[in-house]
């Protein structure tokens, strides 16, 4: 699997990232820098870290969406190449229209950094599959504005067309519908809050995140 990260100036988990995919599926992801308005050839995974890109001005995630490097994936994503948005990168690719709704303030308006327990509401994505039967998995928020927004019709939409992939046992930050990671129509590009970065061995307290990075290797 060819993957790359990419770097956005207060990106903080791109190490993070690129630690996870290596030790999860052997592969070394190529770092890219935020400026750069082309992406290596032939990639089969694009992460976009956590964080706090632009220090979160304007609205999180929103400056990161025009810089020049969203151009290339963008147009990747169309030709079918796998793209996660973890934590800061779901609310670069809803700032980008890649992904439905937009992340708010969370409900209690404070930073919530903990392990969470999810459901894995579609376990047929490139995403998910390495789960096979399991419909649990447990992975770890660190955010402030993880609340997940979208109108009740768009909603409607993503559970009839199954994109609402992740959800919350516990809703720790007040997400519609305790949606925690969805996928776009084309089921290449996923938005995902809590970190399968934080969760890829057993010391740090779940591997689940392993299986998140291992079954997009499997499909590549």
């Amino acid at each position: 699997m060819k993957c790359a990260v990419v770097v956005f100036p207060g990106s903080n988990c791109d190490r993070d990232c690129a630690v996870a995919i290596e030790r999860s599926t052997g592969e070394r992801p190529q770092m890219v820098w935020h400026g750069e308005s082309a992406l290596p050839d032939k990639l089969d995974l694009i992460v976009l870290p956590g964080g706090f890109s632009y220090g979160d001005y304007l609205r999180c995630g929103a400056m990161a969406a025009l810089s020049p490097v969203m151009a290339p994936v963008i147009e990747a994503a169309r030709r079918g190449v796998a793209v996660v948005g973890v934590c800061n990168g779901f609310q670069v690719l809803c700032e980008a229209g890649m992904l439905p709704g937009a992340l708010l303030r969370n409900a209690a308006l404070k930073y919530v950094c903990k392990p969470v327990a999810l459901r894995i509401e579609n376990g047929r994505t490139r995403f998910t599959a390495g789960f096979g039967e399991r419909r649990d998995a447990v992975m770890t928020v660190g955010n402030g504005e993880g609340n997940y927004f979208a109108d009740e019709d768009t909603l409607d939409r993503l559970e009839g067309d199954g994109r609402v992939v992740f959800r919350y046992l516990d809703n720790p930050n007040g997400s519609s519908r305790g949606v925690a990671g969805i996928v776009n129509d084309h089921g290449n590009v996923l938005g995902i809050m809590p970190h399968p970065d934080r969760a890829f061995e057993p010391e740090l307290g779940s591997a689940d995140g392993a299986i998140l990075f291992q079954s997009i290797a499997a499909s590549a």
